[in-house]
C-alpha cells in the first residue's frame, strides 16, 4: 500500500535545484516575495527557499533582513509593517499567504528557513513553536524543509513534529553529530564541504541530505554536482539547471582535487617541489625552493606561489615549482584550475602536465601537456600546447594555440584540458577554443598517466625573451583549486 505522503512526494521535480528566495533576479522581483516563489514554480525547480520572522504582535511574516523601510520586524506591528510595501508593490507576506499559496501546487516544495530573533533563544523558540503549528494548520508538512543556523530552533521543531525535514546551516556540526541529533540534513555552505569534501560521501552512508548554498557560478555549480550534493541552492536557478541537466548526459567522477581550504605549505600527500636552479631546459633563471614561504604558501583558501627577486645559491631570483609526480596522477578525464596569473615583462607562469614515466623514457617521449602558459611580454594571452617525441618546441612543430584574455591578473579564470583516447580539448572558463585529434600526431604519448606542474618561471628563452623588467618583482600566481575528473 503506497502512502499519500509517497503519492506527493512522487510528484516533486526531480531535478537538484532550489531558487534562493525564489526567483527573483530574472524578472527584478523582490526575493521572497508571492512573486519570485510562482516564478520558481513556473520555471519547474525543485524548491524555493524563503525566510520566516516575527512581527511585535507576532504574526510570522517572510522576509529575510531583520529590519524594513527602517523599521526593525520585530518591533512594528504587521498592520504597520504591511504599509510598507515591496518594491512590486506586493504587501510582505505573512507565512500564512505563503503557505496558502504555495500549497496550491505539487511540483516544487517551500525550504522555510526560520531566523534566529534578536531578542534570543527564548523568542526564537516561540517562533518554532507557532511556524510548525502553521504548517500542520495548512496541512504543508509534505511540501517543508525546515531549515536554520540555530540547532536549537531545529530540535524544538522535532519537539513539535518528530518527522519534520530539518537541515541545519551553520556548518560547524559533522555528519555523525547531526545524525546523533535526528536532524535530517546538512545544509551548509559551499566552502564548508571544500574544507570537507568527505563529509559528502559520509551524509550518504548516513542517509542525511546535503545541500549547498548560495552557489552562483557555472564552476562551483559543476563541482558539487559532479560530487553528488542532493541540491544546490542559488541565486542563478536557470544556470543551475542548465548545468544540472549538462551533467547529466556527461558522467564523470572526482579523481582528486585540493580547494586549498587550510593554512601553511600545500597538502603533502598531493605535491611535492622540483628543486634546483640549472635552468631546466629552458634557460631559465630562478632556483626553485623546497617548500619555502617566501615562495609558496596556503592562506586565505587560496595557494600563493611567488617568484622574488632574491639571490639564492648562484641565481637572482627564487620560486616554486610544485608538482604531483608520484603522488597523484591525470589520466583520460579533465583537468580544471581556477587562478589568477602572474604578470609583467620576465615572469613565465605554468599549469602544465608530464608524463610519470619521465625518469624512464625522458621527455618528449612522456608526453607533455600545457594547460596554461603566458609570457608576460605578451600581455593577456594565454597558450595551450602539447609536446611528444614527433611533436614539440625544440622541432618547432608543437601542437599549439592561443586565446586573447580579459585581465587574467585581477580576475580568476578557469584553465581547463579535457582529453580521451582520441582528442584533447583545451578551455578556458568552460569555453573550448583548441582541440587536437590524436589523428592530427604521428605519435600520441598520452595513454598512460600524467602529473601535474604549477610554477613562475623566471626569464628563460621565451619567458625573456623581450628582456626582463626587474622593477615587477614580486610575481604571485594565486590558484583557487585544483580539480581533476576520471
Amino acid at each position: 500500500m503506497i502512502s499519500s505522503t509517497m503519492l506527493i512526494s512522487q510528484n516533486w521535480h526531480d531535478n537538484r535545484v532550489i531558487a534562493h528566495r525564489g526567483v527573483w533576479k530574472e524578472g527584478s522581483l523582490p526575493q521572497n516575495s508571492i512573486a519570485s516563489m510562482a516564478a520558481t514554480f513556473k520555471g519547474g525547480y525543485h524548491a524555493s527557499e524563503f525566510d520566516v520572522r516575527m512581527t511585535s504582535d507576532d504574526e510570522l511574516v517572510v522576509i529575510h533582513d531583520p529590519s524594513h523601510a527602517g523599521f526593525e520586524i520585530e518591533k512594528i506591528t504587521y498592520d504597520d509593517l504591511k504599509k510598507h510595501t515591496l518594491a512590486n508593490g506586493e504587501v510582505i507576506p505573512t507565512l500564512k499567504t505563503y503557505l496558502k499559496t504555495g500549497t496550491k501546487q505539487k511540483k516544487s516544495r517551500l525550504i522555510l528557513e526560520i531566523k534566529i530573533s534578536p531578542a534570543g533563544r527564548e523568542r526564537s523558540l516561540i517562533m518554532a513553536d507557532k511556524t510548525v503549528e502553521m504548517v500542520k494548520k495548512f496541512k504543508a508538512q509534505k511540501w517543508i524543509t525546515y531549515i536554520s543556523f540555530d540547532k536549537d530552533i531545529l530540535l524544538q521543531i522535532l519537539k513539535n513534529d518528530p518527522k519534520a525535514d530539518t537541515q541545519y546551516l551553520s556548518g560547524d556540526l559533522s555528519p555523525a553529530q547531526l545524525k546523533d541529533l535526528g536532524i535530517t540534513g546538512m545544509d551548509y555552505h559551499y566552502t564548508v564541504f571544500q574544507k570537507y569534501p568527505n563529509w559528502i560521501d559520509e551524509c550518504r552512508k548516513l542517509g542525511i541530505k546535503t545541500n549547498v548554498w548560495t552557489v552562483n557560478d557555472e564552476p562551483t555549480m559543476r563541482y558539487f554536482l559532479l560530487l553528488g550534493v542532493d541540491h544546490v541552492t542559488t541565486d542563478e536557478p536557470k544556470l543551475a539547471l542548465a548545468t544540472a541537466n549538462d551533467i547529466g548526459t556527461k558522467k564523470r567522477e572526482l579523481a582528486w582535487s585540493d580547494e586549498f581550504m587550510y593554512d601553511g605549505l600545500p597538502d603533502p600527500s598531493i605535491w611535492t617541489y622540483d628543486v634546483g636552479g640549472h635552468g631546466w631546459g629552458n634557460q631559465e633563471l630562478q632556483f626553485y625552493t623546497n617548500a619555502d614561504t617566501n615562495n609558496v604558501k596556503v592562506s586565505n583558501g587560496t595557494l600563493k606561489i611567488t617568484a622574488r627577486k632574491m639571490q639564492y645559491e648562484d641565481k637572482d631570483y627564487t620560486s616554486t615549482r610544485l608538482v604531483t609526480k608520484g603522488l597523484k596522477d591525470i589520466f583520460h578525464g579533465r583537468v580544471d584550475v581556477r587562478a589568477k596569473i602572474a604578470q609583467g615583462r620576465g615572469a613565465w607562469p605554468a599549469i602544465w602536465t608530464l608524463g610519470q614515466n619521465i625518469k624512464e623514457v625522458g621527455w618528449p617521449a612522456c608526453g607533455e601537456i600545457d594547460i596554461m602558459e603566458h609570457v608576460g611580454f605578451d600581455a593577456d594571452t594565454i597558450h595551450a600546447s602539447t609536446h611528444s617525441i614527433e611533436h614539440n618546441h625544440i622541432k618547432r612543430t608543437q601542437k599549439t594555440n592561443q586565446i586573447k584574455i580579459k585581465d587574467p591578473y585581477n580576475s580568476f579564470h578557469v584553465y581547463s584540458v579535457e582529453y580521451s583516447p582520441e582528442k584533447m580539448t583545451f578551455l578556458l572558463d568552460d569555453k573550448s577554443y583548441y582541440t587536437i585529434l590524436r589523428s592530427e600526431c604521428k605519435d600520441w604519448p598520452f595513454d598512460q598517466p600524467q602529473y601535474l606542474l604549477l610554477n613562475v618561471a623566471v626569464g628563460g628563452f621565451w619567458g625573456a625573451a623581450q628582456g626582463i623588467d626587474d622593477s615587477i618583482w614580486p610575481q604571485t600566481m594565486e590558484v583557487d583549486y585544483v580539480r581533476v575528473w576520471k
